[in-house]
């Protein structure tokens, strides 16, 4: 487990998540019940405020859900148990931070330059392919899940 744990922590930061974040994420992906917050600070022996901090940045990235257990106050967590849906959580989340912001600000440009009586002729056909382009961006990553799907009880 450990070996696993340390190698998503290094692919989570290649993919724009911070390690121990990653780390996190592999410790509830591997658990076969949910954990709490507590559990997972004293497993990966990380401070329990970064604990906390990293798991609102889970839940930000629909990476993890948090889930109730009788009898208990705290909140426990439960990473998807399917591999591809984690690749598509992710893909989508960097989409969602990454490409919308670009996909729209090139679009008011190409919007600015089909009023810019100055822009060249030129430039027009440019203007053209470049919508495609945003277009093809825009729709990637259109298949939208409804989030984490519980696989324990």
């Amino acid at each position: 487990m450990q070996r696993y744990v340390v190698h998503w922590g290094e692919m989570g930061s290649r993919w724009g998540l911070n390690r121990s974040v990653a780390q996190m994420h592999a410790l509830l992906y591997l658990s076969p019940v949910p954990l709490h917050a507590d559990e997972i600070a004293e497993t990966l022996g990380i401070a329990r405020s970064n604990v906390s901090v990293g798991l609102k940045e889970l839940l930000s990235w629909n990476l993890v859900h948090v889930t109730q257990t009788l009898g208990d106050r705290r909140d426990f967590f439960v990473a998807p148990a399917h591999p591809w849906e984690v690749v598509r959580v992710i893909v989508e989340g960097r989409k969602r931070r990454e490409l919308d912001p670009t996909v729209s600000f090139l679009k008011e440009c190409a919007d600015e330059l089909e009023s810019d009586s100055e822009t060249p002729t030129l430039c027009e056909g440019a203007n053209h392919g470049a919508t495609r382009v945003h277009g093809d961006l825009d729709g990637l990553g259109t298949s939208r899940s409804r989030g984490c799907h519980e696989r324990r009880s």
